[in-house]
């Protein structure tokens, strides 16, 4: 048995995957895409399983300006563009901790709260959903929960990506909410 989680292991690493810091209470450590680790000398802190939506506008896709002057013309593309995350995280006995909205911020149960900006994403390995994610923090509110949290990853999503189609002059301006459900994970300075 020891042989063969060696072999994963090595097919992990041969894939681009590497190690996060993240270990608790007897869990594994996670095999995340390599771009996703956290920097080093950051302390794994805690893990929320979240459930919510990813909501998406329909919108005219921007055009690039051209070279020649600066003419109006009429939007030809209209594209699902995310407007904000709307869930909430569950602590490991299932009772609401965080709500997670536009910026993305992350707001704890004590007033504590987190903004985050994407450091790096990757592709999710289902290929039907939501990127997974590494993102720094911006704006730290104090507070017990999040007062020190320095990295947030967004892990092992299902659902939430914007309709393939749907989008079009016709619906402009339409929203849509799109189910997804994700584990996020946040690291503090050590």
């Amino acid at each position: 048995m020891k042989a063969a989680s060696g072999l994963v292991g090595a097919a992990l690493i041969a894939a681009g995957f590497g190690q996060s810091a993240w270990a608790r209470d007897g869990e594994p450590t996670r095999a995340v895409p390599s771009e996703l680790a956290v920097p080093g000398g950051q302390k794994a802190g805690v893990k929320f399983n979240a459930s919510g939506v990813q909501i998406y506008r329909c919108a005219a896709e921007p055009k690039v300006a051209s070279n020649y002057g600066s003419t109006f013309e009429p939007p030809d593309h209209y594209v699902w563009t995310l407007v904000a995350p709307e869930a909430t995280l569950l602590d490991d006995s299932g009772k609401v901790a965080v709500r997670h909205y536009a910026g993305p911020t992350w707001e704890a149960s004590d007033g504590s709260k987190v903004v985050g900006k994407v450091v790096a994403k990757a592709a999710a390995p289902d290929g039907a959903s939501i990127p997974w994610l590494l993102l720094s923090t911006t704006v730290v509110q104090p507070g017990d929960r999040f007062g020190k949290v320095a990295f947030v990853q967004r892990l092992h999503t299902s659902g939430g990506l914007a309709p393939a189609t749907g989008c079009s002059p016709g619906t402009a301006n339409a929203e849509t909410r799109v189910p997804y459900t994700a584990e996020y994970y946040f690291y503090s300075v050590n």
